[in-house]
């Protein structure tokens, strides 16, 4: 039984900063996006526009405010787990469904050697969903894959209905281990991007090297594929 607690505050339909639902640019594409007959259904539209809409590119993170909003997404036609997360919270926000972000610090078995390198782990700090309010219950939403990424890559892309949580799936398609969930970190209503920049250049000092990552993460995923 859903508590008080776990039931929508005002924040989680507000505008922030980085959750930017009252940019115009995502409110744009909230409207052009959210084909459906209820809240379900446009989720679910908004879900698959912002998944295969947007490539994955984890060697282009800015950490700056501007980097990490939402908008910036759609300004630049890529992102990462974290930001693509932010989209999808701000565009179900600006059709007037409750939206939150959540985090959990994942094992990634399946980074390309680049960014093992930069990382000097496999331990993904702050991987971001989105936890949506769906038929009186907070559905988790992962966006972060873009199908194409997938079936490069060997994953099982993830679906979502709007009823069933989407997170990242254990094993690839080939049985390999993909994803393993070691720390929740909760729900925000807002990104809390303080703490994880903090984190982030405290556990992968590299990150804050103007340089960054340097190279083409689509062809280092196909050329470690194949």
């Amino acid at each position: 039984m859903t508590t008080l607690a776990d039931s929508p505050t005002p924040p989680t339909l507000a505008a922030t900063s980085l959750v930017d639902s009252d940019h115009a640019a995502v409110i744009d594409f909230a409207q052009r996006h959210a084909q459906g007959s209820d809240d379900r259904e446009r989720a679910v539209a908004l879900y698959y526009a912002v998944r295969d809409g947007f490539r994955y590119d984890p060697y282009r993170i800015d950490l700056s405010p501007h980097g990490m909003r939402a908008s910036t997404v759609l300004e630049t036609g890529y992102g990462w787990c974290v930001t693509k997360a932010a989209l999808l919270a701000a565009a179900c926000r600006a059709q007037g469904i409750p939206a939150r972000l959540g985090y959990a610090d994942v094992r990634n078995h399946l980074s390309t050697e680049r960014m093992r390198e930069m990382m000097k782990t496999d331990l993904f700090l702050w991987h971001g969903y989105t936890d949506i309010w769906l038929d009186g219950a907070w559905r988790k939403a992962t966006p972060a894959f873009n199908l194409t990424l997938c079936e490069r890559f060997g994953l099982l892309p993830l679906e979502f209905d709007g009823t069933a949580d989407s997170i990242y799936h254990p094993f690839d398609r080939a049985g390999n281990r993909h994803m393993e969930y070691v720390n929740q970190r909760g729900a925000f209503d807002d990104m809390p991007l303080a703490q994880i920049v903090e984190d982030m250049l405290r556990t992968y000092p590299a990150a804050g090297q103007p340089a960054g990552l340097q190279g083409d993460f689509l062809a280092d995923v196909e050329r470690e594929a194949g």
